[in-house]
């Protein structure tokens, strides 16, 4: 399951990471933290929505009784700078 990132936090990330060297895709490393979850992955590039799309895994939304369709406030902190 993916979460897309609002456009003005995107925004704010392509300003944070600048020019650091992206890795596969244009993928940023981050630190992502949701409700008492907390784990490092990469978010992608997504064209169609001019942002970013998150992977969520079943772990993290089992721990957070998540489902599709649930808001949940997410914080993403890049770690590529």
């Amino acid at each position: 399951m993916f979460v897309s990132l609002p456009a003005e936090a995107s925004a704010e990330i392509r300003d944070l990471v600048g020019t650091a060297p992206r890795r596969g895709f244009g993928s940023v490393r981050v630190r992502v933290t949701v409700g008492g979850s907390t784990w490092a992955t990469s978010i992608f590039p997504d064209a169609a929505r001019g942002g970013y799309s998150l992977p969520v895994k079943k772990a993290v939304r089992r721990a957070e009784d998540l489902d599709e369709g649930d808001l949940a406030t997410v914080t993403v902190e890049p770690l590529d700078r």
